[in-house]
């Protein structure tokens, strides 16, 4: 995993927490601890003094500390920062819940939920599981991701009976 898409989890999973995303000067001591830089380098590439530096370093790792719930120091950011990139990747795996920073939300801005309406000008399909294998593994992933039938239908642009029938095909 490269350097912005360590930034970008550890700034979701700061906003989780606290509501508030990483400063220009929070990301780039990130950076510098994983590239081993020194806090005097860190501050000559951002325009600050390194004492400067190292006391917004002080109060950030303390703050990354509340936010992995472990003690967070500039020896351990890295090991701390990829167990829970892993730990992420793995609850993903294994669960239907999210961590605080990765949810999936789902917002029905219609007054009345939408079903979608079958084209009745059209044949149906007859072999559902030749013309859309794609689809069938689209669904187990999606409710693996713990959306149900009905989210899964719209997003895929399914009839409902036919994500439901998933249940009782495989």
């Amino acid at each position: 995993m490269d350097s912005p898409q360590i930034l970008q989890f550890v700034d979701e999973a700061v906003c989780a927490k606290t509501g508030k995303h990483l400063n220009n000067l929070q990301r780039g001591i990130i950076s510098g601890i994983l590239k081993r830089q020194r806090y005097a380098d860190v501050a000559e590439t951002y325009g600050y003094s390194s004492q400067h530096v190292k006391k917004a370093s002080h109060e950030l790792l303390q703050m990354l500390s509340e936010v992995f719930s472990e003690q967070v120091k500039k020896s351990n950011l890295e090991s701390v920062i990829e167990r829970h990139i892993h730990q992420n990747i793995t609850t993903l795996g294994n669960n239907n819940t999210f961590k605080d920073s990765n949810k999936i939300s789902y917002i029905n801005n219609c007054p009345n939920p939408s079903t979608p309406t079958p084209d009745k000008s059209q044949p149906q399909t007859h072999d559902f599981h030749d013309n859309n294998r794609a689809n069938l593994e689209k669904i187990g992933k999606l409710r693996q991701f713990g959306l149900s039938d009905d989210q899964i239908a719209e997003v895929l642009e399914l009839p409902l009976d036919v994500v439901k029938q998933v249940d009782f095909e495989e």
